[in-house]
Order: C-alpha cells, then structure tokens, then sequence
C-alpha cells in the first residue's frame, strides 16, 4: 500500500520526508513534483483547499505511474492552529472529523453550512481505527480538524468556531480540499496537523513553527511501524479475495 502525504508548503514537506530520509527521491509527475520517501510519496501542494484538492487529485491519479502500485491512503498533513486548552502549541492532533468550517451562507440569523442549503457535504470521517491508530502511535489528540479559507485571527471568531463546531482541535486551510479528491478517487483520508500557534488573536510572536515542524517530522517517523502494519492488513486482505 502506497500512502500519499500532501502538505501546503515545502517546510511542510521536507518536514514529512526527514523522518524517513534526508534525501528523497523527487519524481515529476503530471501536476505534482513528488518526493518518494520510505513508504510515503509526498507533495506540497499549495495553500488552501482548492489548491489542495486540486494538487492531491493530480498527484492520486498520476503519482502511481511513477513506478508504484495505486495508492491506499492519503493523508493532509502540515502545521495548524490549535484550540486551547486541548490542543496547546507543539502538540499534535489526528483528525476525528475533516470539517469545511466556513462553506456555507452568512444570513441574518448567522451562518448556515453548506449542508443546510441542500448542496454536497461539509464533513469527512476518516477511519475511526485508523485515527486511534495514529492517536496511540504518536500521543496525538483525536478531534474535529476545522477546514477554512480565512485563518482565524480574533477571540471572537475562535469562540463562534468552538460553539459551532464543539469537537474541534485544530483548524487548518487545506484538509477538506484533500478529503474530497480522496473521495472521488474512492482513497481513504486522514489528517495530521502539529499544533505551532493558538486558534484566536493573531500574535506572530507567540508562534513556534520550528517546534512545529519538529513535531511533524517526530510524528511521521513513530507511524512507520503503523503504516506498515496497515501494509499488511491490506496485502493479506487482497490475497484472500
């Protein structure tokens, strides 16, 4: 099983394929330039989640023809902010819940979800097993991982967020873009975030981004015995159909 990482930003990336290897292999591919580490084939693919979507998309429908079997997951993964007490900087979180925080409607009674419209879905729910898989491996907290467009950068949007959407650990922008191209390829998701600043007040100063990453990568390189014990579930399941 070949598992596909999609970060935003290089940092991101590198981040993910050190805890494998210091020199990966870079492969281009239509749409993608992939960085093949160990078990993993990782791509920054851009901020946000259209960029997001889009970039994993490319990178599952094509990332296989670079030499490798299809994959068998996909994972966002990268930095976010966490929502306090609960997810503190330097901590990590397992995403429970892929949540599109912010596609909806404002109206006059206050925001409505896209799902109260009558249009698509607003949430994705990753493998339960497989999110205490991760949670177990890597001591991270399981909860709702909120997608938005706009980072959030008062008290007040952090407590409207955290009323609206009660399990939330972390809020991050590219999440929901990558669980929807999973889901048109029928590829499981998850989401991964380290915690580098509080969900709330912007305050640049206060954000630990080094701490962060170091996290990421710490996190990547405790789930490889994970990955590979997926690894195996997954060939014996196709040797006995």
């Amino acid at each position: 099983m070949r598992v596909l990482v999609v970060t935003a930003v290089p940092v991101e990336r590198d981040a993910v394929t050190r805890a494998f290897t210091d020199r990966p292999q870079v492969l281009d591919v239509p749409g993608a330039e992939l960085h093949r580490a160990g078990p993993v084939d990782v791509v920054a693919g851009g901020a946000g989640p259209a960029a997001a979507a889009a970039t994993a998309a490319f990178a599952l429908a094509s990332g296989a023809g670079a030499g490798a079997e299809p994959y068998g997951l996909v994972v966002s993964a990268g930095i976010g902010g966490g929502f306090a007490p609960a997810a503190p900087v330097g901590s990590l979180v397992v995403a429970s819940g892929i949540v599109a925080a912010d596609l909806g409607a404002e109206t006059p009674e206050g925001f409505v979800p896209v799902t109260a419209l009558g249009f698509g879905r607003d949430r994705f729910v990753p493998t339960p097993a497989r999110v205490r898989d991760v949670a177990t491996a890597t001591g991270a907290l399981a909860g709702d991982v909120l997608t938005v467009s706009t980072v959030t950068g008062s008290a007040e949007r952090a407590a409207a967020l955290r009323t609206a959407h009660p399990h939330a650990a972390a809020e991050a922008m590219e999440g929901f873009g990558v669980a929807e191209a999973a889901e048109q390829l029928g590829v499981p998701v998850l989401e991964i975030r380290a915690v580098s600043n509080a969900v709330g007040p912007r305050d640049r100063d206060a954000w630990r981004i080094g701490d962060a990453l170091a996290a990421l990568t710490e996190a990547f390189g405790k789930l490889t015995p994970v990955l590979e014990g997926w690894t195996t579930h997954h060939d014996r399941h196709h040797r006995h159909r």
